[in-house]
């Protein structure tokens, strides 16, 4: 018996039982969302099973603790990021890269950047054999006027010896005279030499310096050594005509091994042993090693510290300003030096390495003797130095863009405002102008005398 079907609109497919919402627990009419789906089917073609999968679902909450988690992790890494940004867009007179490496080095990643300074550094060496491209220029001294009174003065250093083996260019090793007549004699000279027998393409500056006719000043830095001071950062207007000279002085403090000095206050404390460039109330200067050369006393301007000395010749003579000077003993190199024994020398990227490298020194006469240039290491550096005729020396600062010898002179009559600077290599990084704005490293000035007429 076949069943038939009750009067009334013709039927369509059956739907499917479904039960009704309660009003007691808040549903919704569940029979209301299948016609939903089962309209979609028809109009869409979309199985309904699927539209329903595709209904939003509320997402679970995270644990307050991950929350918590997340929140310190975005926190510390906005205070290096934010650290970094300040650090690249303070003024200073340094570049983009600098103000990065120095922050690398304020933040305890200056192992990072000595790492891939020393790799660098290593894979860019300079060339062995070869020629130097350029000339060395010759210049003149000044002529005395007759009659005129000469102040006493060193005298001229004997010419620099190349290195053995080498055939010495033109002017190779032989002084010239650097800047004006002080006191009707010559106060500064400069040559240029190679530094080894080995990189022979290179030339590497020797700036010579009477101090019976100049007189040193330290300068702070912005950056370096830190701390406020009276003194500018930058080579005072009402100074520059009686400037004839700036350098570089050593590493960042934090990488020196030693302290600062300077008119009564003491930035970093000074270490007995460490080399010191020390600067007397007079002007006169010299080097040698603190608590054995040098103590504490009212004679004392300044003292810079960098380091232990690369040539050392036991202590004793010669005394500021080349007097007395006759039994000075000669330098020799450090023991150790090539192999940078106990760390004496720095850290930055080892002592073999080479590259832009300086130092000052003391000669058997007194002179304090400046010297820079690239393809030295350590060892070499000494070298150049005691060819020089230098018997104490200290290594100063290192890399292309921190050594810096510069010569100043006006161009307009009496005009400080004109006052321009000079290389001495004409390859080094920095602009000759350096020091005659703000620094963020200290420095040194060379000043002349002023000497009874």
């Amino acid at each position: 018996m076949t069943s038939t079907s009750p009067p009334g609109p013709e039927a369509g497919p059956e739907e499917p039982s479904l039960p009704a919402a309660d009003p007691a627990d808040g549903s919704t009419d569940v029979r209301s969302d299948a016609r939903t789906d089962a309209l979609s089917e028809l109009v869409a073609g979309i199985p309904a099973t699927d539209a329903a999968r595709r209904r939003p679902r509320h997402r679970r909450r995270r644990p307050r603790w991950q929350k918590i988690t997340l929140a310190v992790v975005i926190g510390i890494l906005l205070i290096p990021t934010f650290s970094f940004v300040r650090a690249l867009i303070r003024p200073a007179n340094l570049s983009t890269t600098e103000k990065a490496a120095e922050w690398m080095r304020d933040n305890h990643l200056g192992g990072v950047l000595n790492t891939v300074e020393a790799w660098w550094f290593k894979r860019n060496e300079p060339k062995a054999g070869g020629e130097p491209d350029r000339a060395i220029e010759i210049t003149t001294q000044e002529t005395t006027p007759a009659g005129t009174k000469v102040a006493p003065h060193l005298p001229k250093p004997a010419d620099v010896p190349v290195p053995e083996g080498v055939t010495p260019v033109a002017n190779e090793g032989v002084w010239q005279p650097l800047g004006p007549l002080v006191g009707g004699a010559q106060a500064m000279y400069a040559t240029q030499v190679r530094p080894d027998s080995v990189r022979t393409s290179i030339l590497d500056g020797l700036a010579w310096m009477d101090p019976k006719l100049v007189k040193f000043q330290l300068y702070p830095g912005t950056e370096e050594p830190g701390g406020r001071w009276d003194q500018p950062s930058q080579v005072p207007m009402d100074q520059r005509l009686q400037l004839l000279a700036a350098f570089n002085s050593g590493f960042r403090m934090d990488d020196a091994r030693g302290g600062f000095y300077l008119d009564g206050k003491t930035q970093r404390p000074l270490r007995d042993g460490a080399a010191s460039f020390v600067i007397f109330r007079d002007g006169t200067a010299s080097v040698g090693m603190w608590g054995r050369d040098f103590t504490m006393n009212d004679t004392i301007v300044a003292v810079r510290q960098n380091l232990d000395l690369i040539l050392d010749n036991g202590g004793g003579p010669p005394n500021p300003g080349g007097t007395p000077a006759a039994n000075a003993a000669p330098g020799v190199p450090a023991p150790g030096l090539n192999d940078n024994a106990d760390g004496a020398w720095g850290a930055t990227f080892g002592n073999k390495i080479l590259t832009w490298r300086s130092a000052v020194c003391i000669t058997g006469t007194g002179a304090i003797v400046y010297g820079y240039g690239n393809g030295l290491g350590a060892l070499s550096l000494s070298q150049l130095m005691l060819r020089a005729g230098c018997v104490r020396a200290m290594q100063l600062d290192i890399n292309t863009v921190w050594t810096t010898f510069n010569s100043y002179s006006a161009t307009q009559y009496l005009d400080p405002g004109s006052v321009k600077g000079t290389k001495l290599l004409p390859e080094s990084f920095k602009s000759a102008d350096r020091y005659l704005s703000t620094d963020a490293r200290d420095f040194f000035a060379v000043y002349a005398r002023d000497l009874p007429q």
